[in-house]
């Protein structure tokens, strides 16, 4: 039987989520999207106005998605208070160098999870069910870094449970992958029109996504499905082909302007 705790934290971590999206999402769209904002748009790219209703449907379902994100938190906290997970509050029990160990390894299988599952969701059958939503933003916003059906919160949720349950996690490695998390997603979110051509498209960009390369997948939906890293799009043939070409000719004018 589930106690009161466990609802305690699902509506504290609800608020908290809800909080932090509107405070970052919501910050970076003002900041970037301002009168502001537009001294930051690179002219030589397309430049796609926004809809509000097509920021209010992000906003609602970013709201289902911190409602089961929350539920899966607080499973989480009722699990440790129950002492069958594999958190751990002692930085020294594993050693400090563990701490970046085991962040980056996080990151490496969620992303893992991630491209495999949302390649999944584009599958004609279950796309309607499971992924149409965030879609509906063709050209996304900050507001659709977190716009997810409530079937496909439950499902990136998953990963973050079971992950304390099979590898030993500091609660501050924990924390600073919900941080990279919602930093990353709002970043890949952007316009591309919004930052300088090569932000963060510098040479690390053929290793990290970034706004361009995620842009692309919003309007091919049969490419990019990275989170994170673009190495299973590189692999399995799934990064746009003329992607890298753009890539190099992006990064060889910058050269030559410098």
């Amino acid at each position: 039987m589930i106690d009161h705790s466990f609802w305690f934290y699902g509506i504290a971590f609800f608020g908290i989520i809800l909080l932090r999206y509107f405070l970052v999402a919501g910050g970076t769209y003002l900041f970037l999207y301002s009168p502001l904002g537009e001294s930051f748009i690179n002219r030589n790219l397309p430049h796609q106005p926004h809809s509000w209703r097509s920021i209010q449907r992000d906003i609602q379902l970013s709201a289902l998605s911190a409602g089961v994100f929350g539920l899966a938190a607080a499973f989480i906290m009722s699990g440790y208070g129950w002492g069958i997970t594999r958190l751990y509050s002692d930085s020294e029990q594993y050693g400090l160098w563990y701490l970046g160990v085991s962040y980056g390894a996080v990151l490496i299988l969620q992303d893992t999870y991630f491209y495999f599952t949302h390649r999944l969701f584009h599958h004609p059958v279950l796309f309607p069910w499971v992924h149409q939503g965030h879609h509906r933003s063709r050209y996304p916003t900050p507001w659709t870094s977190f716009a997810f059906d409530p079937l496909e919160a439950i499902v990136q949720s998953l990963f973050l449970v079971g992950i304390v349950f099979v590898i030993p996690l500091h609660f501050i490695t924990l924390i600073a992958v919900l941080t990279t998390m919602t930093v990353w997603a709002v970043l890949n979110h952007l316009g591309i029109d919004r930052l300088p051509l090569l932000f963060p498209h510098h040479w690390l960009g053929r290793w990290f996504i970034g706004p361009a390369h995620h842009a692309i997948h919003h309007l091919k939906y049969t490419l990019h499905y990275g989170l994170y890293f673009t190495f299973w799009d590189k692999l399995l043939g799934t990064e746009d082909p003329n992607y890298q070409k753009k890539f190099d000719e992006r990064l060889t004018s910058k050269v030559d302007g410098d």
